[in-house]
């Protein structure tokens, strides 16, 4: 993200993987409640500080809060990556006030790389990133783990699609290479059959 608090894009895509949740979800917030639109992808991938074993012992507490009276009004106990992360990121916003709940509208969450946005450029937060926020050797999951352990059984088929999209995003960009390299060829060779004439043309370049 080039800016930590200041509109810089129209829409700003986050590449959620390796990336600390607790992190990543103020900056998302900050930036939400500055105007900026946000598109957290990969939210699967995003890390816990903690082991696996800790972590689901912790959530499987939150899944046995009840309100007694009707439990259909809360809380809401969400399974998946992408709404976990939400709701992170909703526990740091004013949500109940117009200003809170414009700035949640401009949030959106992701597991894997849906399109568009697998063709657009997406960013890393360098405050929020695990090799620098989390000490070597110290155990950490991820949500897609965490989720797959207490209900969420989607976890497979997202590797899988990301798995594709990543062969897909390599044959472009091979693609694209090859194209660039002849381009540069092209040019060379159109340059030696121009020769002296090439310093009367760049007067006239744009």
């Amino acid at each position: 993200m080039v800016s930590v608090s200041g509109i810089c894009a129209e829409v700003v895509v986050v590449d959620g993987s390796v990336h600390m949740g607790g992190r990543l979800a103020s900056k998302v917030a900050k930036e939400a409640m500055n105007g900026q639109k946000v598109v957290v992808v990969r939210c699967e991938e995003i890390c816990l500080s903690g082991g696996l074993v800790r972590q689901k012992m912790k959530y499987h507490r939150f899944l046995r809060k009840r309100m007694n009276t009707k439990p259909s009004h809360g809380p809401i106990h969400f399974c998946s990556p992408s709404k976990i992360f939400w709701r992170t990121v909703r526990g740091m916003i004013p949500h109940k006030t117009m200003r809170g709940a414009e700035a949640l509208a401009r949030l959106k969450v992701y597991e894997g790389v849906p399109p568009p946005y697998n063709k657009m450029k997406k960013m890393v937060i360098p405050d929020a990133l695990k090799v620098t926020r989390l000490q070597p050797g110290h155990k950490y999951c991820t949500l897609g783990q965490l989720s797959s352990e207490v209900g969420w059984n989607y976890y497979d088929t997202i590797r899988e699609l990301d798995k594709k999209r990543k062969e897909r995003a390599q044959i472009v960009y091979e693609r694209k290479k090859q194209l660039t390299k002849l381009r540069v060829q092209a040019e060379k060779a159109v340059e030696e059959q121009l020769g002296s004439q090439l310093d009367i043309l760049a007067p006239v370049k744009y």
